[in-house]
């Protein structure tokens, strides 16, 4: 088991770094500074120098990876989170740095990306995925909707987990249609609320289950 966290540390980690060489290889014909941030019509809002763009986001990507595999490796329920979900949390930055730092790259050498509806369906896509397993979830300190009655209750987890998973992939879908719509409202409101209702529902179903108690 070591062994097979050592290498997916390693293996992710390169996959991290290795849009570094595609920018070793484009570096002499891209402009002394990129966009590294966009509007949600596509269009640039901040740029980076070219070395930070090129190789120091790359090796943040890589720094934040490392990071959270040890929190999720360091976990004591670790087994019991979805494999799936500990996937998406495993390979979500090392993905973000194959397809992200290249368009970084490539809307710098002129390229007409459309950059808002890759990020959208990418974001939507992966709140689907992981709604879809949230219910498969059992209790973790680093994986799911870790609040002190989901972690207090097992019921709770269970419950909150069904309900902020339907929740979840109305979300990702609602995403995925704004891909079309543009509105940074909406993608606003959506993400809010996928934040909120299980929160909500949470607590409103710690208070029933501690009533409950008191009654009897």
């Amino acid at each position: 088991m070591k062994n097979e966290i050592k290498s997916q540390v390693i293996l992710s980690t390169l996959i991290c770094l290795l849009p570094i060489i595609l920018a070793l290889a484009l570096y002499d014909k891209l402009p002394a500074r990129l966009p590294t941030h966009f509007d949600m019509n596509g269009n640039p809002d901040s740029y980076s120098a070219k070395a930070v763009a090129c190789f120091a986001f790359p090796a943040g990507l890589a720094l934040i990876n490392l990071f959270t595999h040890f929190i999720m490796n360091a976990d004591p329920k670790r087994k019991n989170s979805n494999i799936v979900i500990r996937n998406v949390g495993y390979w979500a930055i090392p993905i973000a740095s194959l397809i992200f730092v290249p368009v970084t790259l490539f809307k710098g050498l002129g390229y007409d990306l459309p950059i808002v509806i890759i990020c959208s369906a990418l974001v939507g896509l992966l709140f689907i995925i992981i709604g879809n397993y949230l219910p498969k979830s059992r209790q973790s300190y680093t994986v799911g909707i870790r609040l002190p009655w989901t972690l207090n209750n097992e019921e709770n987890w269970n419950k909150t987990h069904r309900f902020g998973g339907f929740v979840w992939v109305l979300g990702g879908l609602a995403v995925i249609v704004n891909t079309f719509i543009g509105s940074f409202y909406i993608m606003l409101a959506v993400i809010a609320l996928m934040v909120a209702l299980p929160v909500i529902y949470s607590y409103l179903l710690y208070r029933r289950q501690t009533n409950n108690k008191e009654e009897k």
